[in-house]
């Protein structure tokens, strides 16, 4: 059984919501206030604070406040274990594939042999 890694689950979960990957996007040019990021997204404030704040707690994003407003920005190494999971779920996964792929060519090689 793999190990629960509940720092992955709360990432995947972040992404899973289509506002926050909006969010996640916007930030990647750059930083922005939490108005300039709510802008385009037809719901309240307190709502899209909502999806701030998992981002926050997933590590994705980081805030700060000046005055009145939050500013908020990507974390630097935010995909990190995102990346890596995955990076290894395409390793296990190709591996998997290349012993099938040289199954299935044994199996035909001594169909070929065999009269």
């Amino acid at each position: 059984m793999a190990k629960h890694d509940s720092h992955l689950d709360a990432l995947f979960l972040a992404l899973g919501d289509a506002t926050r990957r909006d969010i996640l996007t916007r930030l990647s040019r750059g930083p922005a206030t939490v108005s300039e990021l709510a802008a385009p997204h037809k719901m309240a404030l307190p709502s899209f604070m909502g999806h701030v704040k998992k981002l926050e707690a997933a590590g994705m994003i980081e805030t700060r406040k000046t005055g009145r407003q939050r500013h908020c920005v990507l974390a630097p190494t935010a995909f990190a274990p995102v990346t890596s999971w995955l990076d290894a779920q395409t390793q296990l996964w190709q591996r998997r594939l290349d012993q099938f792929d040289n199954y299935v060519l044994n199996l035909n090689q001594e169909r070929e042999d065999d009269p």
